[in-house]
């Protein structure tokens, strides 16, 4: 029962974090169409990613963070770069040319291509909810971004820069879930944020030119999505993938344009109309769906053939690098190179994350 209990808690804290993930990630895009204006797609990324990198380096720095094991790189190598660099650069062009809601909808192909990885490389498998609810959560996606950008045409030009941004998105991911068997989240994304940043130097003359010629309420902007949409909700996107499988957390992510929706009715007067509003109880109903995946194999979480820890044997599966496994809370930065955030928890879920 105690262990039902914990593991209850786990989720709702997960739950938690992607909420706070998915509302500034919405913001985002309305952010970026603003300040696509006044600064290049580039430019626009790099002064993003400096930001975040300076925020997140401060609040490692006073945690006294450490060094991640050298297992965790290949993942924080690749995810800094497709993710934090490829995304964003994409992105930020394709805003450029079609609309926040269109933009939205394309690269919500991501967790199509999350749930396609992760059953393939994390072996997390395809149950049939998680399916079902992608494909209905897609096709609710498709109702708001039809909704909310009929008045615009979609070059064909943005919606392949949405799917490469998609693709960098999914890519960074899935190779995040792995690097978090020997790191920390915060080590994750705050490396992985710098990488992306180092990516993203040829794109500093641009950057320079920008913050000369912009005026101070785009140079805001950019600052608000380097502290909120970059630092502070991957770093809580991160904290719920360590505890969540990829293909069932990617799902949820399709509530986006619902909040894009919303924040564009707030901060620009935008009047959500009834088929967006049907669009997005579809997307919510596709996202109840795809968390069946798990609860439906509540019943079973048989331990798997290798014991965590000699002498243990009533314990699920832990990593085989021998990491320290966490009792319930995320890992603290500082902790050391084999302490990372359990991929694998007590509970229903154990089977399905990554092999170790």
């Amino acid at each position: 029962m105690e262990q039902v209990t914990d593991r209850r808690r786990i989720d709702q804290r997960a739950l938690a974090a992607m909420t706070v993930s998915m509302l500034l990630w919405a913001s985002a895009f309305v952010s970026i169409r603003v300040s696509a204006e006044h600064y290049t797609p580039g430019a626009l990324a790099l002064g993003r990613l400096l930001t975040a990198s300076l925020a997140l380096g401060c609040v490692f720095l006073l945690q006294r963070g450490k060094w991640p094991d050298r297992r965790a790189w290949p993942g924080i190598l690749t995810s800094g770069v497709m993710w934090f660099g490829v995304y964003m650069v994409a992105l930020n062009w394709a805003e450029q040319i079609v609309d926040a809601g269109t933009a939205a909808l394309v690269v919500n192909v991501g967790p199509l291509i999350i749930a396609l990885l992760s059953g393939w490389f994390l072996k997390e498998g395809f149950p049939a909810p998680l399916l079902i609810g992608i494909a209905v959560s897609f096709a609710g996606a498709g109702v708001v971004a039809l909704s909310v950008s009929g008045d615009g045409p979609s070059s064909l030009g943005g919606v392949a820069l949405c799917l490469v941004a998609a693709l960098g998105y999914g890519i960074g991911v899935v190779a995040q879930k792995p690097a978090l068997r020997y790191a920390s989240p915060a080590q994750v994304t705050t490396l992985g944020c710098a990488v992306g940043a180092v990516a993203c130097l040829p794109f500093g003359g641009q950057l320079v030119t920008g913050l000369a010629e912009a005026p101070p309420s785009a140079t805001v902007n950019l600052v608000y999505l380097g502290l909120f949409p970059t630092a502070l909700a991957f770093s809580t996107w991160a904290y719920a993938l360590a505890r969540t499988p990829a293909g069932r957390l990617g799902a949820t992510t399709y509530v986006v344009p619902v909040f894009v929706v919303l924040i564009s009715w707030a901060a620009l007067g935008e009047v959500p109309g009834p088929v967006t509003m049907l669009g997005g109880a579809i997307c919510l109903a596709g996202v109840a769906v795809s968390r069946l995946a798990g609860l439906r194999r509540t019943p079973a979480p048989a331990p798997t053939p290798e014991p965590a820890e000699p002498g243990e044997p009533a314990e699920p599966a832990e990593p085989r690098t021998g990491s320290v496994p966490e009792p319930e809370l995320v890992a603290e930065p500082g902790a050391g190179p084999n302490v990372a955030p359990s991929t694998t928890p007590p509970g229903p879920e154990t089977h399905t994350t990554a092999p170790d």
